[in-house]
């Protein structure tokens, strides 16, 4: 079984392939145009996962490197899935150096809660205190 490695290094991401899966296969953000992607690579830290040179797997955080991070654009590609990539991509975005001592690490789910909850992610403890601005819809024509 060949060994997954995770890089943050972006010059290593297959932006076409990262650019495919979320704008056409994910859940949050179907449409996406290739430029904001790109633009969010830019201004994050992010994690590509590889196997033999090939990237399968992907996760973006948005963080000030001291109080606060968010989670984002986690995937394994499809054919991959099952196999604990995932852990392992999880593993290396929470070792990170500049995400340790964090006051509040955040991410948004529709379906990987039970992933989520082995790493520590819980619901919000104050929920109340919470607000968003959200537009699901922001990359349809």
């Amino acid at each position: 079984m060949a060994t997954l490695h995770i890089s943050t290094n972006k010059a290593d991401l297959d932006v076409p392939l990262i650019h495919q899966f979320i704008s056409e296969q994910s859940t949050w953000a179907i449409g996406m145009p290739l430029p904001v992607l790109e633009r969010a690579i830019d201004n994050s830290l992010c994690f590509g996962a590889y196997l033999d040179g090939r990237q399968i797997g992907f996760a973006r955080v948005v963080t000030d490197c001291a109080t606060f991070a968010n989670l984002l654009d986690v995937f394994v590609l499809p054919e991959f899935r099952g196999r604990g990539y995932s852990k392992q991509l999880m593993e290396a975005v929470l070792g990170h150096p500049d995400l340790q001592g964090l006051r509040r690490f955040t991410l948004a789910t529709g379906d990987a809660h039970g992933l989520y909850e082995k790493f520590g992610f819980t619901p919000p403890s104050r929920p109340a205190t919470l607000m968003e601005r959200y537009f699901p819809n922001i990359y349809s024509n």
